[in-house]
């Protein structure tokens, strides 16, 4: 078992934090009419903060954010980084143009796949995916950082922090840590964090790490193997108001990032295997710290994967419901930050009434199925 501090501070620092000065944003602080997008680092902005990661609760409206594009099952090599924007600012929403946003740091392109690099100055690089998930399969290959202080995390992420993971922490390379979050918060003593051992080196050998997340589970697969299984019947609150399971779109998310500095918590340091050596001799040498992607297969599930043709861009939060947690629906809203082509009310799904999805509990209005 895990202890609470070393994840909890892990995870937190997995979405690398850009320097900005703006007005911040919270459950009790919501941005302003001028300034109206909470982007995912909690800061109050415009433009890039109302796309992906823009916190729907926290900003001037729900609607504020742009809509999150709708799932379409891909495969990305990334020995070819033609569908990579590498240029955040640059992206305005069109996901058929990118799968791929690199929101901080940088990465080199090789013959084995990108490698995402991690240097003193860099803060790390973490990349995302342009679509959005809920529920369906996702195949991480990728070859792990193997130094102290130095984490490789593959995830997804909803704009609401519900978050399913795997972790390499500092130089232990023989096994990975799994998690899972729900809207921002880990019950440890229902054990969320886990490790599972893997067959080789994971930094000089490709493995392909798995989700399988269902309306009902979530596996976490090593080589087509299960080495951890989470049923949403096993997370019901004590009070038995609500089922802590994952169940907002969320995104994809690959980043290196440093847990060894001196600007962390000592528990977050402790976890990640101590201080980073800036002067080890693979840093020396290549001027930075790495892992490799070689390739990502997303699959959506097999819902959401039939209302693309119907006319469907995207997600749109609409508040919280009656129990507290977000409610989600589909829409054909444009999701890019430019255009006069939008339409304010969400659309149906298979039948004319308007599907509703609650997190934690599925709510089907007019007759629609869906998962």
């Amino acid at each position: 078992m895990l202890s609470l501090p070393l994840f909890a501070l892990a995870s937190a620092l997995i979405t690398l934090v850009p320097q900005v000065a703006a007005q911040t944003c919270n459950a009790t602080s919501l941005c302003s009419e001028s300034a109206p997008c909470c982007s995912e680092y909690g800061f109050c902005g415009s433009d890039s903060f109302c796309l992906g990661g823009c916190e729907p609760l926290y900003s001037y409206q729900t609607t504020s954010c742009r809509p999150d594009p709708i799932c379409v099952s891909l495969e990305t090599d990334f020995t070819d980084l033609s569908r990579v924007n590498q240029n955040a600012s640059d992206y305005t929403g069109k996901a058929t143009a990118w799968d791929w946003v690199i929101n901080s740091g940088t990465i080199l392109s090789t013959d084995d796949g990108a490698r995402l690099i991690l240097t003193q100055d860099n803060g790390g690089t973490k990349i995302s995916s342009t679509r959005y998930m809920i529920y369906g399969t996702v195949d991480f290959v990728l070859e792990t950082s193997k130094w102290a202080g130095v984490v490789t995390a593959a995830i997804t992420m909803s704009d609401v922090k519900d978050e399913i993971d795997w972790e390499w922490p500092g130089a232990t390379t023989d096994q990975v840590q799994t998690n899972y979050w729900y809207l921002g918060v880990a019950n440890y003593s229902a054990t969320e964090g886990a490790s599972s051992s893997v067959s080789s080196d994971t930094a000089s050998n490709f493995h392909t790490y798995s989700f399988e997340w269902t309306e009902d589970y979530i596996n976490w697969n090593i080589d087509g193997s299960t080495v951890r299984t989470v049923q949403k019947t096993d997370t019901l609150s004590s009070d038995g108001s609500q089922y802590k399971f994952p169940s907002t779109p969320s995104r994809i998310q690959i980043s290196i990032w440093p847990a060894g500095t001196s600007d962390n918590a000592q528990g977050t340091i402790d976890w990640a295997g101590g201080m980073i050596n800036w002067d080890d001799s693979d840093y020396v040498s290549n001027g930075y710290f790495w892992n490799t992607v070689k390739s990502v297969r997303m699959t959506c599930g097999q819902d959401e994967m039939s209302v693309g043709t119907n006319g469907t861009t995207g997600w749109v939060y609409g508040g919280n419901g009656m129990d507290g947690v977000p409610t989600v629906t589909f829409t054909n809203e444009t999701t890019l930050l430019t255009s006069s082509a939008t339409q304010s009310s969400p659309i149906g799904l298979k039948k004319a009434g308007m599907l509703s999805i609650v997190v934690g509990a599925m709510v089907v209005l007019g007759g629609a199925n869906v998962f």
